[in-house]
């Protein structure tokens, strides 16, 4: 089961809340935030792509680019044994490599590192 929808270059990572019992979610890869919400999976779909167009819509409102989740890209090279224990716990925790690398890289530089100061 995929739990990341795409509409127009933007994704989306999506949760299930059982006590509410209403599926959420959250555009991945922009500091603006965007999110959405549905009791089903049709009204989460449409939920997410009326969000994308309501913040494409805002932005030029604003007379600002909306941000872009292609301009962030980090290409790293790793020994094939890193990519698939990566690959293998990205799974387990039910997130694309992508979403997971993403969440590791934040949280290891939202720690204080002796050298680098925060921006």
């Amino acid at each position: 089961m995929t739990r990341q929808l795409t509409y127009k270059g933007y994704s989306a990572t999506v949760e299930f809340d059982v006590e509410d019992r209403l599926f959420f979610g959250r555009v991945n890869g922009i500091t603006d935030i965007v999110t959405f919400h549905g009791e089903s999976a049709t009204e989460l779909v449409e939920a997410f792509e009326e969000a994308i167009d309501d913040y494409l819509a805002m932005s030029e409102q604003l007379g600002r680019a909306p941000q872009s989740p292609h301009v962030r890209r980090i290409v790293v090279r790793v020994p094939p044994d890193v990519h698939a224990r990566a690959a293998a716990l990205a799974q387990v925790e039910g997130k694309s490599l992508d979403l997971w690398a993403q969440e590791v890289l934040v949280q290891a530089t939202s720690r204080p590192h002796p050298v680098v100061a925060a921006p």
